[in-house]
């Protein structure tokens, strides 16, 4: 059985390799659509992982609340050039959600008091952030070795520190280490700047473009972090903003806040009572509540539909393929005919007749898919290189290509393999 075997083995890539051109040719169906499979599919996963690796980031029991301008905010002044807008979370929001709802760990608050950062001439956008020590841990930022994050002893001391992402060190400290150098934190209006010593940095966040865009959140790369007591006893709860010759005085206590919950289990029905207190406390719609958990849980649902639709495309191209490959091998029949039935007067039976078709359609398919791997793979490097579109080529996709690969071979080969097991010998032996 194994010398029958490795005989139609060898006479089936004899005949292949016969017709080098023939054979090159109806593989391309197979190596195209491998190809695209691997290529496409690990696209896809790229941008998955980065959505989903910064929601995880933001943490998968945190509730986030964002102050918001509501279309028509409340306006306590009004001059020809000058208002005061009041919105957004109240420090009296905190008290509530610590001391009455269930399951809260603990509640981060955050307050943006300063938009730009400079260090000598050079000057970086930048959001100024007052918080509490608890939002590195609950939101899993890293600092880099070397720098600490905020502690509670800042706080108490009203210490001007700060912790600056990637983006802001690389701009502003280039050639040299952050930690124990100061930065100007500066605000719209102009007034003075206040300088903040660099006591630590985060490692790079990794996101998905524009995260600011793509998922709604902050771009922690350009954040630089300050204690909240600091910031309130240095910037007061007014901030101006500027604007085509227009202030505009805003009257709001918090950005935000980070609500972290006891079990992944209790985050949606917290978020119910969080948004049952804002909606109760604020007669306007000035915040805005969302749940990273239930966003991971979208992006996971959106992942697997993308998946399904790229499957979809990516079969209907092997489908090609694989009728491309049948359709020859239906020639190859007609034109092997008087072999076939040389074959059958010197004894072969008719399933050596079918293994050696579909011995030629495995092989043929099987090196296809080979290439098409190795085609895939390499366009996915280039679009990571050449776009710097990260893309993902899991071992499970290799594995379902080459597979799909094989089972094409046998499926599409089959038909041929027996439609020439079946010619009669002595028809077979006068075609001409």
């Amino acid at each position: 059985m194994n010398s029958f075997f490795a005989e139609t083995v060898r006479l089936g890539l004899r005949n292949l390799r016969l017709h080098k051109l023939r054979s090159a040719l109806t593989a391309l169906g197979i190596i195209f659509g491998v190809g695209a499979v691997i290529c496409m599919l690990s696209i896809s996963e790229g941008a998955s992982a980065d959505e989903m690796r910064l929601i995880e980031l933001l943490g998968t029991r945190n509730i986030i609340v964002q102050s918001i301008r509501p279309q028509q905010a409340t306006q306590v002044a009004e001059s020809r050039n000058t208002r005061m807008l009041e919105y957004g979370v109240l420090r009296d929001d905190v008290e509530i959600i610590r001391n009455t709802l269930p399951h809260i760990v603990e509640v981060i608050p955050m307050r943006d008091v300063a938009f730009a950062v400079r260090r000598g001439e050079t000057r970086a956008p930048a959001a100024v952030v007052g918080t509490t020590p608890t939002l590195f841990e609950h939101v899993n930022l890293n600092i880099l070795p070397g720098g600490r994050a905020l502690s509670d002893l800042d706080n108490k001391t009203l210490a001007q520190v700060c912790v600056i992402g990637d983006e802001i060190a690389k701009v502003l400290f280039p050639l040299t280490d952050p930690i124990g150098q100061t930065l100007l934190a500066q605000t719209d209006s102009g007034g003075n700047s206040i300088p903040y010593e660099v006591v630590g940095v985060l490692g790079r966040v990794k996101t998905a473009g524009a995260p600011g865009r793509s998922t709604q959140e902050r771009d922690f790369n350009k954040d630089v972090y300050i204690p909240i007591a600091t910031a309130n006893a240095r910037y007061g709860d007014k901030m101006v903003r500027q604007s085509s010759g227009t202030r505009e005085w805003l009257d709001v206590e918090l950005s935000g806040l980070y609500i972290v919950i006891d079990q992944i289990e209790n985050v949606e029905r917290v978020s119910d009572l969080v948004r049952r207190v804002f909606e109760k406390t604020h007669d306007k719609d000035d915040f805005d509540i969302r749940v990273p958990l239930a966003s991971l849980e979208q992006a996971q649902r959106k992942k697997r539909n993308q998946q399904l639709v790229l499957g979809i495309i990516a079969a209907v191209s092997l489908l090609v393929g694989g009728i491309g490959i049948m359709n020859i091998m239906l020639a190859t029949v007609t034109e092997r005919t008087k072999e076939i039935g040389i074959r059958r007067a010197l004894g072969a039976k008719r399933h050596h007749i079918v293994w050696q078709f579909l011995v030629e359609t495995v092989v043929l398919t099987t090196i296809g898919g080979l290439i098409g791997i190795a085609l895939g793979w390499g366009g996915a490097r280039v679009i990571n290189e050449l776009v710097q579109w990260e893309t993902i080529v899991h071992t499970w996709t290799v594995m379902v290509s080459f597979c799909l690969s094989v089972l094409i071979g046998i499926f599409f080969g089959m038909y041929p393999a027996i439609r020439a097991s079946r010619l009669d010998p002595i028809v077979a032996l006068r075609y001409e």
